[in-house]
């Protein structure tokens, strides 16, 4: 080393990091939206959106919610809940599902014809003709003639997407994801963990439920999140409320990642699938609570004004109704008191788990988070030298993490520990060091009950004012 002789000065690594912060419930929602509106390529092609014109430019909208499942998305978390961001998969390609017609003859009326609904192109004798579409995603051709004669008429037809393709997969030969396998891009795309997924419609179907439930419990390997599913409520599935946990039961949706909806809900002429509208309330009350997810959707006000099922007729669920529901793992909606409100607490594991950490949902959503928050965080940690510098410093970091969550009651309390009972030679040899973290979020209070007592002592009152 060589003479030195005056005032130096060095650096060590940060004994404690940041921990990195990630949204809480990014919900990742796959489905169907009219594309050829917009961009016809873009299919399974994930698409991060932070406002309603954005998500509209990429997908298009339709009101034609029961063919265009991402449409009702849409509306519900960014016009009914002002929620962003959200992942966005589109399963509908307008090359593969539709129909041709051939030689179709409109009238014009008011300068313009009119196509009707579902059209991505159409061609006249002179060539293809250019194709506008209003609000509600109705076609129409500017017309100087009386009447427009066109040789071939290109249609959607969305009826025409599978479960399997919302389920998708990985080509063999191109390499290519698509559907809910889309899941595992979201991360390695726009740096952002999912915190939900939804499949609106989709959902009510057990291979999909499987699937959204599998990619939930194991993102990149490395990640975890909840999906929130439907339990139908027309012909093959729940039409009352007592038929709904036998469905859950044959069809197990019966997870602890699982968030089980019934039934659909409308608001004015407008009918939502309730695990459309869960998603985004839960959103809200994530974000007015710091982003973290440890306050229960239940009790926290829906958009709407009624429940129906899947023929539209409005179904009555008294309080006593709606808590067998929640008996039986299932999140419905009641009007009780305050309005229209989510009303339920239990994931779909209930009641046959009652363990804390895996049938409440707020819970569950904590572990799940701060589990992604660990990963987030060392991940810079990884092939550093095993010293005991570097155990120190991820003992401290996460526990002044916890610490925090705990000061503003977020968690009841948690810790992290390096224990040499968990952390054997052979592990250590092999470059594997393991921490222990505990932790207590809060349960949800789901019952209050006051005792009332007649105390005869107060009968005291009667001779002490004659005294």
């Amino acid at each position: 080393m060589a003479f030195r002789h005056g005032v130096y000065k060095s650096e060590v690594p940060t004994s404690l990091i940041a921990p990195a912060q990630g949204e809480s419930g990014l919900p990742v929602i796959v489905g169907t939206a009219p594309v050829f509106m917009t961009d016809k390529s873009n299919v399974n092609q994930p698409k991060l959106c932070y406002t309603y014109a954005e998500a509209v430019r990429y997908f298009g909208y339709s009101s034609d919610w029961e063919n265009y499942t991402l449409c009702e998305f849409i509306y519900s978390q960014f016009a009914l809940f002002a929620q962003a961001p959200c992942v966005l998969i589109n399963v509908f390609d307008p090359a593969k599902h539709c129909e041709t017609l051939t030689d179709q003859t409109f009238l014009a009326v008011n300068g313009k014809v009119n196509l009707g609904v579902n059209i991505i192109s159409a061609e006249t004798e002179s060539g293809q003709a250019e194709i506008n579409y209003d609000d509600d995603g109705y076609a129409f051709v500017p017309c100087t003639a009386a009447n427009m004669t066109f040789t071939k008429i290109v249609k959607a037809k969305p009826s025409m997407v599978t479960s399997a393709e919302v389920i998708g997969g990985v080509s063999g030969t191109t390499g290519k994801y698509t559907g809910l396998e889309l899941v595992n891009q979201v991360f390695p795309k726009f740096g952002l963990v999912p915190g939900l997924i939804g499949a609106p419609k989709f959902s009510e179907n057990s291979g999909v439920a499987a699937i959204m439930r599998a990619k939930g419990d194991n993102i990149n390997g490395l990640f975890t999140c909840c999906s929130v599913v439907d339990i139908p409520s027309g012909e093959g599935g729940a039409k009352i409320y007592s038929e709904t946990t036998e469905w859950k039961n044959q069809h197990n949706y019966v997870a602890e990642r699982q968030i089980v909806c019934w039934p659909k809900i409308r608001l004015d002429d407008k009918t939502f699938h309730m695990s459309t509208q869960l998603i985004g309330l839960m959103n809200k009350t994530d974000h007015e609570h710091s982003d973290i997810p440890y306050k229960s959707p239940s009790n926290e006000m829906l958009q709407m004004d009624s429940c129906v099922n899947e023929a539209g007729e409005e179904i009555g669920l008294d309080l006593s109704q709606a808590n067998y529901l929640n008996s039986q793992g299932i999140v419905t909606a009641v009007n009780f008191i305050g309005g229209w409100r989510a009303w339920g607490n239990r994931t779909g594991t209930y009641p046959a788990n009652s363990d804390p950490k895996d049938c409440w949902i707020a819970v569950r959503r904590m572990f799940d988070f701060i589990g992604n928050q660990w990963i987030l965080t060392f991940w810079q940690n990884v092939d550093q030298p095993m010293t005991p510098r570097l155990i120190r410093t991820i003992v401290n970091t996460f526990n002044l993490y916890l610490n925090s969550l705990a000061a503003r009651e977020m968690l009841l309390g948690g810790r992290v520990k390096f224990l040499e009972s968990e952390n054997f030679k052979t592990d250590l040899l092999n470059g594997i060091l393991k921490f222990h973290i505990y932790m207590t979020p809060p349960i949800p209070v789901e019952v209050i009950e006051g005792i009332l007592e007649f105390d005869v002592g107060y009968l005291d009152v009667l001779y002490n004012a004659l005294r």
